[in-house]
C-alpha cells in the first residue's frame, strides 16, 4: 500500500510518461491521467480473449503485453508485443480483440477509455496528434518487425532491434529487457541473451549499469543478416 507521498510520487512519474509519450503539455497529460486507472497484471495473466468487446486503450508503463493468435487445430503465432511507451486495445472507437492478450512477465498499464481518450482527442489537438504519432511509430514498428522475420535470421533480427533503440550518440538507454527484445522479433529469450552476450564478448557492444553503449556500429551493422 502507498503512502501520501508514495503516490504522489507515482502520480507524478506517471504524469511524466503520458505527457512524454502523448507529446503533450502537463495540464493535457493530467486530463488523460484523471479518465485512465493503473493496473498490474501478474506474469501469464489474461488481459483480454480473441472476439471480447474492446472498449478500453492501455498505455504499457513497464513490462510486456503479447498478442496471440491460436488457431482450431492448436497452431500458435504471436502477432506483436507491446512495451513501454507503446498502446494497445481499442481506438478511436470500440472494436472486438483480434488476438488473445496476455502478459509476459509483470505488466503495468494505464487503462484509458476508448470513448474519453477519443473526446479529448477532439478537443485538444496535442492529445489527438500525440495518438496520432503513437500509432504511426508503432506501424512503421510492426511493418520493420514483418520485413525482417522474411529477410534475417533470428540473431540478426535481435542486432537490427538493438540498432533501432539507439540514441544520437550510440547509446541505449536504459538496458533493454531481454523478453521484450526477444518477443519484439518473434524469437526466444536465450536466442536474444546468446545474441547480445556475443556482441558483448567481442567488444562491439559495452554493457554498462545503466545501458549499452555501441563501440562500433559498423560492425554491428554488418552482423544484421
Amino acid at each position: 500500500m502507498l503512502n501520501g507521498r508514495g503516490r504522489k510520487l507515482k502520480e507524478a512519474e506517471h504524469l511524466a510518461l503520458i505527457a512524454a509519450c502523448f507529446r503533450c503539455p502537463e495540464h493535457e497529460a493530467a486530463l488523460i491521467y484523471a479518465a485512465s486507472h493503473f493496473r498490474i497484471f501478474e506474469h501469464r495473466a489474461t488481459i483480454a480473449l480473441r472476439g471480447d468487446p474492446s472498449d478500453l486503450l492501455y498505455l504499457v508503463i513497464d513490462g510486456i503485453a503479447a498478442a496471440d493468435l491460436f488457431s482450431v487445430d492448436g497452431q500458435h503465432a504471436r502477432l506483436a508485443g507491446y512495451g513501454p511507451g507503446e498502446l494497445f486495445g481499442a481506438y478511436p472507437e470500440p472494436v472486438l480483440h483480434r488476438a488473445d492478450i496476455s502478459a509476459v512477465g509483470e505488466l503495468s498499464v494505464l487503462v484509458i477509455p476508448t470513448r474519453k481518450i477519443a473526446q479529448l482527442a477532439a478537443q485538444y489537438a496535442a492529445i489527438a496528434q500525440g495518438v496520432a504519432l503513437l500509432m504511426a511509430r508503432q506501424l512503421d514498428m510492426v511493418l520493420d518487425r514483418m520485413a525482417a522475420r522474411i529477410g534475417l535470421s533470428a540473431t540478426g533480427r535481435c542486432y537490427q532491434a538493438l540498432l533501432s533503440m539507439t540514441d544520437e550518440e550510440d547509446w541505449i538507454k536504459p538496458l533493454p529487457v531481454l523478453s521484450a527484445l526477444a518477443i519484439s522479433v518473434n524469437t526466444t529469450r536465450e536466442t536474444a541473451s546468446r545474441a547480445l552476450a556475443q556482441l558483448v564478448r567481442r567488444g562491439i557492444v559495452a554493457r554498462h549499469e545503466y545501458g549499452l553503449k555501441i563501440v562500433s556500429r559498423r560492425m554491428l551493422e554488418e552482423l544484421v543478416v
